[in-house]
């Protein structure tokens, strides 16, 4: 079967996001508002598939008003990506930039099955997850752009996010680094008796790291409520997982830890599976979460994203299982909004995202003296030497 096929299959596009029964036409005059809390019963896109566990339902209630904040929410993030292409582009943007266009719902749908009291570590493609976290698009921008009102204070770039507040515990630039990290979170959440949990997430590219199956390791001895989440977006740089892996099937290798396989294009299933990984893990310990997901761009701004695959793979997966229009249809099919509602969410998203930017230009560069802060612990290291490490060049703040 080739790439293409796998990708963008019947599976998934004959079936997606069904509701559980069609309206009428005559039932079908704006059967639910947008804003209503009543609740739907949507079946995800297909099964889940399991690893010594018994999968969740497919079956899985939301409401109007969440499948139109997923939508505004990943336009959002989506208009967010694309912008910072061109920044990137326009060299406002410097050094490694890595987008998330296409991964959009493992990031939405995490979000709302969790709380802001759980935890979420993730590698260097970041900036949604960031959002998801209770970011702003100033702090982003700002961020990208080495300024001050950054949420790293302009001193990390895109691949170092951060915001404790938001349990969003990084970015990070080393690969598979933040795997024992999470599992550390998580420790601590068992240790201070916490009743949650910490999402660790990682690429295929990284689910060969020898830290990974170390960390899983502590986690299943001590039953840390730690869940293990594989963004797979089936190319690890410009490496197709099969090329890299004997078994790419990521959720299956904790052996003896349970996973699960998700379709993270449908943010419908995502969601259940992080509610179900939530409760499994506070009850028995670890899992591992495999997003069968797929990234649009390139690895980072400087793959051109097209040696190693084709076009028409790409624009396949685009019509076959983009999760926004996922969603789109799903609303549509239920009479929540309409074609023009949508198409102004659209324009209000890419206002808004041009708003921010206007607004991240403004703010100032850092000082050079805060390359020194932030290093030592406040009252250490206070006195920069020079080579004969005699003559004090600088005395730090």
């Amino acid at each position: 079967m080739s790439l293409l096929s796998r990708f963008a299959s019947s599976q998934f596009g004959s079936n997606i996001l069904k509701p559980t029964s069609i309206l009428s036409s005559s039932q079908r005059r704006r059967s639910f508002s947008s804003s209503s809390d009543e609740t739907l019963t949507i079946e995800t896109s297909i099964p889940f598939t399991s690893h010594n566990c018994e999968p969740p339902s497919r079956t899985v209630e939301t409401t109007a008003s969440e499948l139109m904040s997923f939508f505004r929410d990943m336009v959002l993030m989506r208009r967010m990506e694309i912008a910072a292409d061109s920044l990137y582009k326009a060299k406002l943007i410097r050094g490694f930039c890595h987008l998330y266009d296409g991964q959009e719902a493992v990031a939405v749908g995490m979000e709302s099955a969790i709380t802001r009291k759980d935890c979420v570590i993730t590698a260097y493609r970041d900036h949604c997850t960031f959002l998801c976290r209770g970011g702003t698009l100033i702090e982003v921008f700002s961020e990208l752009m080495g300024r001050r009102d950054g949420c790293s204070k302009g001193k990390g770039g895109s691949m170092h996010f951060y915001r404790k507040e938001g349990g969003f515990y990084g970015g990070h630039g080393i690969v598979g680094a933040q795997i024992p990290l999470g599992v550390g979170l998580a420790f601590g959440q068992k240790y201070s008796k916490d009743p949650n949990v910490t999402f660790s997430l990682y690429g295929d590219g990284a689910a060969n790291q020898g830290q990974l199956f170390e960390a899983l390791n502590i986690a299943a001895l001590w039953d840390l409520p730690a869940i293990l989440v594989c963004e797979n977006n089936h190319y690890g740089m410009g490496t197709a997982e099969w090329r890299s892996a004997k078994s790419p099937a990521y959720y299956k290798r904790g052996d003896y830890a349970p996973g699960l396989k998700v379709d993270g294009m449908d943010v419908l299933a995502v969601k259940q599976a992080c509610k179900f990984a939530k409760e499994h893990a506070l009850k028995n310990g670890p899992l591992i979460l495999e997003m069968d997901t797929y990234r649009y761009h390139g690895h980072s701004m400087s793959d051109p994203g097209s040696t190693y695959r084709t076009r028409d793979e790409i624009s396949g997966v685009r019509q076959e299982r983009d999760p926004i229009e996922r969603v789109r249809k799903l609303v549509l099919a239920h009479d929540i909004s309409t074609e023009k509602e949508l198409k102004d969410i659209e324009k209000a998203a890419r206002k808004e995202v041009d708003e921010a930017i206007a607004k991240a230009k403004e703010s100032q560069v850092p000082d050079p003296s805060d390359l020194f802060t932030n290093v030592y612990v406040k009252g250490l290291g206070v006195e920069a030497c020079g080579a004969d490490r005699k003559e004090v060049k600088a005395t730090l703040p």
